[in-house]
């Protein structure tokens, strides 16, 4: 049933809550004028095997979309994946093997559950139209836009001036994010601010193609728990969706106060009073953030596992509880902590040594090591942990 333009406009005032841009909120109101279901997409590549918190922000605003009930699409990008997305590289991506695609998007399938509700989602894959597209049909679609469009792509800009290699396959990746939206139909497309590009990309190909454009919904980039870059599991600053309770709970007790009060609001539905406080400090920053782990938790596991989840940090971390049967390694001279974690084969090599530290994933008496250069003192009692599980005692 067709909506008034006063619903309408409410709705798409709803639906685009905590999203960075709409294009155009005009255009939401006047599909949602229709009164039919509109075909909402998301499109992620299976480039790595896990979903995170990032990944969180799109999928619930997709189901917002899904329980106003329109028809909400999953696209698995495992076409565009043997291409890799260039947003944001400076250098070529290193291309997925087709038995390493296969495999992560199989993972995706099971993980975007956690979110939305599966029994009404349509979980498609490009590569039902994009492998029978060929040679004439590709350089049809090609036709549709042109090089200098391409080329506004400030990433590829950027490149170009720094006399850095572009290949003509990423210039591709583009136009066939684009024609998804051709093939699928879509009504709006959801994606981070890093896809605006694409998405509009989208909407000229719709309309060359005689369909109606869709609307663009960009959604906040989350920083990491580094709270420099964005929430990335090859930058491993990341939460997966599927992590373990205990180990979600302990990463996000490690955010900064600042970020915490992000993550409230684009990880949770707390109300404005609760936000008010956590941003004025009237909550402790400790208890504000054993909060938010707590719901976090809760959400992708259940309340027991959150509250599990808790104990455990409060015993390792701030009471500092470490099992009396932990290996005991002596020293009898400076030693380097990378060394150190291979002797223990708390480490395989130095190189993983060094990732490990990056990574944030070393602590010494409780406290996260980062620094490459660390040193171990005769004379010290300490504890050394790298990850949740390999503990050891450093002793003279």
């Amino acid at each position: 049933m067709p909506l008034d333009e006063d619903d309408a406009r409410e709705q798409a005032a709803e639906l685009s809550h905590n999203a960075v841009e709409v294009i155009s909120g005009d255009e939401l109101a006047a599909k949602l004028r229709e009164g039919r279901p509109l075909r909402v997409k998301l499109g992620m590549d299976p480039t790595a095997p896990d979903l995170h918190l990032g990944h969180s922000i799109s999928l619930k605003k997709l189901r917002d979309f899904q329980r106003r009930g329109h028809t909400v699409i999953f696209l698995v990008g495992d076409f565009t994946a043997m291409i890799g997305d260039p947003t944001g590289r400076s250098e070529v991506r290193k291309p997925l093997s087709p038995e390493q695609i296969k495999l992560n998007a199989q993972t995706y399938q099971s993980q975007v559950s956690k979110v939305l509700d599966p029994a009404k989602t349509d979980v498609r894959f490009n590569s039902e139209w994009m492998s029978r597209v060929d040679m004439r049909q590709l350089i049809e679609i090609a036709a549709k836009l042109s090089v200098a469009r391409i080329l506004e792509r400030d990433d590829f800009e950027q490149r170009l001036e720094r006399q850095e290699p572009l290949f003509l396959h990423e210039l591709l990746y583009p136009l066939i994010q684009g024609y998804d939206s051709v093939a699928l139909k879509a009504d709006v497309e959801l994606g981070g601010t890093d896809q605006k590009f694409n998405m509009l990309v989208g909407r000229e190909l719709q309309r060359a193609y005689g369909q109606p454009p869709q609307v663009v919904m960009t959604m906040p980039l989350l920083e990491g728990l580094d709270g420099k870059r964005k929430m990335s599991k090859s930058y491993g600053n990341y939460v997966g969706l599927t992590e373990k309770p205990d180990d979600m709970f302990g990463k996000l007790m490690s955010v900064s106060d600042h970020l915490m009060l992000r993550y409230f609001e684009l990880l949770t539905d707390v109300d404005s009073a609760e936000l008010a406080a956590v941003r004025s400090g009237s909550i402790h920053p400790m208890e504000a953030k054993k909060r938010l782990a707590n719901l976090i938790v809760t959400e992708y596991h259940d309340a027991a596992a959150a509250e599990a989840g808790r104990r455990y940090f409060e015993s390792k971390f701030q009471r500092h509880e470490i099992p009396d049967d932990v290996p005991v390694f002596r020293i009898a001279q400076d030693l380097w902590i990378c060394e150190l974690m291979k002797q223990l084969r708390f480490a395989a090599s130095t190189s993983e040594a060094r990732r490990l530290l990056g990574q944030g994933a070393v602590r010494v008496d409780g406290q996260t090591v980062t620094d490459v250069n660390f040193r171990f003192v005769p004379g010290d009692h300490r504890i050394l942990e790298v990850g949740k599980r390999r503990v050891a005692r450093i002793e003279p």
